[in-house]
């Protein structure tokens, strides 16, 4: 489906893809702000940039699991989407995928994911949980920013660095183990929340923490 074809299509409700259809280009679906139902099929690979942003009626979706590309911002600006699941195929989600779903309340990452990008989840703020797989080696600037509701989370071992401002005003959070992988934490990256209680698995010497990266947390240990 080729790029924007149907940018800022108002009157679009629903729509089934065909099953020889293999690739949603860049923008396609973007601001196709009625649109509550789409049916994709199971040889779709890609998803494009923008493919599905300012979908605001979109509530869910389900991604198969041959699609192994998801691009930046894809569904970015979908605050109708209350739950999707990351199919097996994928490596990573690119910056701002996720990105102002403000209605979404749980997410499945898949195994198969190693990155998690700028901004990937940021402003989800009925997110509640999420579960980090193993095979993440790093999550990036501002990945759950903005995520007020969000209660737990476990970074697995293996994570290598938490970018800036990547847990910013996370205010829910009440406790979280940092791994021994760990060897960076950025500026700001769990600035904000104010219940949280840190305990980090590593020693000084180990582990380079960047200025004000608990700034206002409750304890760090």
């Amino acid at each position: 489906i080729d790029e924007s074809v149907f940018w800022g299509c108002e009157n679009l409700t629903n729509i089934e893809i065909s099953e020889n259809i293999t690739k949603i280009e860049n923008y396609v679906f973007f601001g196709c702000r009625r649109l509550s139902s789409i049916n994709i099929p199971k040889g779709l690979t890609s998803i494009g940039k923008y493919a599905f942003s300012h979908c605001e009626s979109l509530i869910s979706i389900d991604i198969p699991e041959s699609v192994s590309s998801i691009g930046m911002n894809a569904f970015f600006d979908c605050p109708g989407l209350t739950s999707i699941n990351i199919p097996e195929g994928l490596t990573s989600i690119e910056y701002g995928a996720f990105s102002g779903c403000k209605s979404l309340t749980s997410i499945k990452i898949s195994k198969g994911v190693t990155s998690i990008g700028e901004s990937a989840f940021e402003g989800c703020s009925s997110l509640t949980n999420i579960k980090i797989p193993e095979g993440v080696t790093s999550i990036g600037e501002m990945a759950f920013r903005g995520c007020g509701s969000l209660t737990s989370i476990k970074i697995p071992e293996g994570v290598t660095s938490i970018g800036y401002k990547a847990f910013d005003g996370c205010s829910s959070l009440t406790s979280i183990n940092i791994p021994e992988s760990v060897t960076s934490i950025e500026k700001w990256a769990f600035s904000g929340c104010s219940n949280l209680e840190i305990v980090i698995d590593n020693s000084k010497k180990n582990v380079k923490v960047g200025w004000a990266a608990f700034e206002n947390c409750k304890s760090v240990k």
